[in-house]
């Protein structure tokens, strides 16, 4: 209905809606329009204007379903997996549980040809439409049919991304992933490259040993894990593991280091990025900062000068006390301190019931780390910097 001319004409009108006036509109459309597509073009207008967040102004002329929007890879974690793919110039991949596109945009905008299975018709016409609303559907086949029994059709390249949620909800069981981790794996593994999208909590003892290990975060939230083979040559190094860092595009590559040593407190404290942790290279970025660990268990470094890097977060640290809630509300009074960001690492402690039992009042800002050092509850008052 959507793709019809009226249809059409209808999102462009809703293109700037507020849902807020959802009924409103719906009555007035209800005049002139079918109520069936009315409804349908209303959905469409709230799923695009969500689609903003995952993907900017392309959300405007795609379409959606809620839950492929939910499960969707976010525009620039597609394109950085697609720059990928392509570098290693396979020409054509299998994008395996295709969802409503995310991936398969991403590399067809990188000159790949794609063939894109789902086993949901719905989501089969959503893939079609988007790559044609996006002029990108001359390089796309649409197969629909269960993955475990199209495979990856002959295609060099394959992309697998399991549903790990069903209707009730997450699923935690990988061979209750659909389709089952087991597949998922043994199908990459057999690309050239091969990629199986996972969530970023897997176990490292998961990782199976033929597999480069990448953790991606996007503006300092970890999205994913990434697990690459190539069966048909060297292009990964099995083993690795990485973290990538968008939108910068930085890319940390563990080098077997040992845990750094645990060392007091110097003047600045450095908290990595999530995918630096999730791929346990905090030894790595305490190298590069000739840092330390304040707590054997904490994934905080600190060190005596202040380096730049894109794979932590610099503070100034004024003040390392022991957790005491009164001493810390008596500071924060004493400085005026009407903006105070609470962060917290080993800590037992709410930032929220902190915060509202300190009160925090006046014109100057702060940041309280709440964390642990060589194991003593210790609260850390400083600033972020910039090198």
């Amino acid at each position: 209905m959507l793709l019809s001319d009226e249809g059409q004409e209808l999102l462009a009108r809703l293109r700037e809606h507020d849902p807020a006036d959802d009924l409103a509109v719906a009555t007035r459309l209800r005049r002139t329009h079918d109520a069936g597509l009315v409804a349908a073009a209303l959905t469409q207008a709230r799923l695009r204007q969500r689609g903003a967040a995952k993907f900017g102004a392309d959300a405007g002329r795609m379409y959606f379903t809620p839950h492929g929007l939910e499960q969707s890879t976010r525009a620039p974690v597609a394109e950085h997996r697609a720059r990928r793919f392509a570098a290693y110039g396979p020409g054509a991949v299998a994008d395996l549980c295709c969802g409503v596109g995310g991936d398969a945009l991403a590399l067809l905008r990188h000159g790949l040809t794609v063939t894109a299975v789902d086993r949901d018709p719905l989501t089969c016409a959503v893939v079609r439409a988007n790559a044609e609303a996006l002029g990108l559907a001359e390089r796309l086949e649409v197969v629909c049919g269960d993955v475990t029994d199209v495979g990856a059709g002959g295609r060099e390249g394959v992309f697998v991304d399991p549903a790990r949620r069903t209707a009730r909800g997450r699923v935690f069981d990988p061979e209750a992933y659909s389709p089952p981790l087991s597949w998922a794996l043994g199908t990459a593994a057999a690309g050239s490259p091969g990629a199986v999208k996972v969530a970023p909590g897997i176990p490292h003892e998961a990782v199976p040993p033929a597999a480069e290990a990448e953790w991606i975060s996007d503006g300092g939230d970890v999205k994913e894990a990434v697990l690459w083979f190539d069966a048909g040559g060297d292009r990964v190094r099995p083993g690795a593991r990485r973290a990538t860092l968008l939108p910068s595009g930085a890319t940390l590559t563990g080098r077997g280091l040992p845990d750094p040593p645990v060392r007091p407190v110097g003047r600045y404290l450095y908290e990595p990025d999530g995918a630096v942790i999730r791929a346990h290279l905090v030894a790595e970025v305490a190298e590069e900062l000739a840092g330390g660990l304040i707590d054997p268990t904490i994934a905080y470094v600190t060190a005596d000068e202040l380096r730049p890097t894109p794979y932590a977060t610099a503070y100034e640290i004024t003040d390392v006390l022991p957790f005491h809630l009164k001493r810390l509300k008596a500071l924060v009074r004493d400085r005026g301190i009407g903006v105070l960001t609470v962060k917290k690492r080993g800590s037992a402690v709410s930032p929220e019931d902190l915060r509202r039992r300190v009160s925090p009042r006046g014109p100057n800002s702060a940041t309280v780390i709440l964390t642990r050092t060589a194991g003593t509850p210790t609260m850390l008052l400083s600033h972020p910097v910039t090198p």
